[in-house]
């Protein structure tokens, strides 16, 4: 009798074994969808901004996309203390030395230039201004659900684009460009 009752305790947590390790290989395999969602869903774009117009001005500026979001992290330096424009320019192209070769504001929607957000209207490239301190360091972080990296939607896939840095601010009024002055610092954003 104790044979048998030993042999069916066996064989239960063998089958109770057996069974855990099916949710072990199940959980695995949600994980694994889960992470490789996860993977599609986010993207990351590194670029160098050179100096233009004859200036020292150079940076770095991070676009990272994540659940339908991008955010732009830009860290400059080398500019003159104050404010600064900073815009998405329609064409990833910084070959000319004032940095021109970039064209217009990026401006698929065909807006009037303006501050990100208003009612009035602004293009997709109008991100805005950032202060500069004293020692010409500066910083900007923007983040968008207008904005993606290499999705299919033109009015919003920043791919082919460029990156712009102005030596002064955006004023957000004047067309088609907020006159914002020279470009001194530009960046191609390319696959």
């Amino acid at each position: 009798m104790k044979k048998i009752s030993y042999l069916l305790i066996t064989l239960g947590l063998s089958l109770l074994a057996c069974k855990n390790d099916k949710k072990k290989t199940e959980t695995k395999e949600e994980v694994i969808e889960v992470v490789e969602k996860k993977v599609e869903t986010s993207k990351k774009l590194k670029i160098a901004l050179n100096a233009k117009s004859n200036s020292n001005v150079s940076g770095n500026a991070v676009f990272k996309e994540e659940n339908g979001i991008v955010t732009m992290t830009a860290i400059i330096d080398g500019l003159e203390p104050g404010s600064h424009a900073i815009h998405i320019h329609q064409t990833a192209d910084c070959s000319s030395n004032d940095g021109k070769s970039a064209g217009g504001h990026w401006n698929p929607t065909a807006k009037p230039h303006g501050k990100w957000g208003a009612e009035t209207g602004y293009h997709k490239g109008d991100i805005g201004n950032f202060i500069a301190d004293e020692n010409g360091n500066g910083t900007i972080t923007h983040s968008t659900n207008e904005w993606c990296i290499g999705c299919d939607d033109e009015n919003k896939n920043i791919l082919g684009k460029a990156v712009i840095v102005h030596a002064g601010a955006d004023d957000f009024t004047s067309q088609p460009s907020g006159a914002a002055g020279a470009r001194v610092s530009c960046a191609g954003i390319i696959e």
